[in-house]
């Protein structure tokens, strides 16, 4: 996994749970930083990537946003 796939993990965790207040939010920030760390090793990222395009692309409503 190159650095800006790295880089892209990490944006989209922080930001997931913004875009996902509570539970839901925090599992899913805390799957994808450790997908980063240890689950690319284990093949069939395409479900993760595609997560990360979505949290990276959907707007945060502004009275929503922390």
């Amino acid at each position: 996994m190159d650095h800006h796939e790295k880089m892209r993990l990490r944006a989209a965790a922080f930001r997931v749970t913004r875009l996902y207040p509570g539970p839901v939010g925090e599992v899913l920030s805390r799957e994808l930083l450790t997908w980063e760390e240890f689950g690319y090793r284990l093949g069939g990222g395409a479900l993760v990537m595609r997560l990360v395009d979505h949290v990276l692309k959907t707007p945060i409503a502004q009275g929503e946003a922390a």
